[in-house]
């Protein structure tokens, strides 16, 4: 039976790049994939763009109100797998039909994404992703102290914040990210609410 796969880890972990070595792997032995991501990721527009300079066009940019497996039932080709970048923005009901796909059709899905925004809590997505996929595989990097990283933190103009919206993409509006162990990340939010205290 085709699973749910859930591949999740901080910024920096190589997600997009591990992609698209599944992807070649699967091109190279002649099968048939679909690349999926959610049009709210609008780095690269219509391609998945890895850090280390990987780069490929997806098969369809996911709206809000798509129905994911209305759309794959209208497909008329084989397809042996579907990939999905940055997962976290899919919708709860968007994950539910990826799940029914593997059912059904018995399509393996892998999903790759992040856990938790910038202020540790969890995007619909993934958290839908967490308490469904038949597998679940975090993806590890490192903190700059050495330590395993599991959160994000968000910079704006080289500075941490801690306060906007959930959505605020890498490399737009002088927005970045920086993955961090739980240590390290709590080390700098208290600084930032001390200074903004006293500012205050």
């Amino acid at each position: 039976m085709a699973k749910l796969y859930f591949r999740y880890g901080a910024m920096n972990c190589g997600k997009t790049a591990l992609l698209l070595q599944a992807v070649h792997n699967y091109e190279s032995r002649n099968m048939h994939v679909l690349i999926l991501k959610p049009s709210k990721d609008t780095k690269g527009e219509n391609t998945i763009v890895s850090r280390i300079g990987l780069s490929k066009k997806v098969d369809h940019l996911i709206k809000e109100d798509d129905d994911l497996y209305k759309y794959i039932s209208k497909i008329q080709k084989e397809i042996d797998c579907i990939f999905v970048d940055e997962a976290q923005f899919l919708k709860r009901e968007q994950v539910d039909q990826l799940l029914l796909i593997t059912i059904d059709k018995n399509i393996p899905v892998i999903c790759y994404g992040l856990r938790s925004d910038f202020n540790t809590n969890g995007f619909e997505g993934s958290t839908r992703l967490l308490e469904i996929a038949h597998t679940i595989e975090e993806l590890k990097t490192i903190c700059k102290c050495g330590a395993k990283a599991t959160f994000n933190i968000r910079k704006v103009n080289d500075k941490y914040v801690f306060e906007g919206d959930q959505l605020a993409i890498d490399g737009e509006q002088n927005v970045t990210y920086e993955s961090l162990c739980p240590k390290c990340y709590y080390k700098i939010k208290n600084n930032y609410y001390k200074k903004s205290s006293k500012r205050k």
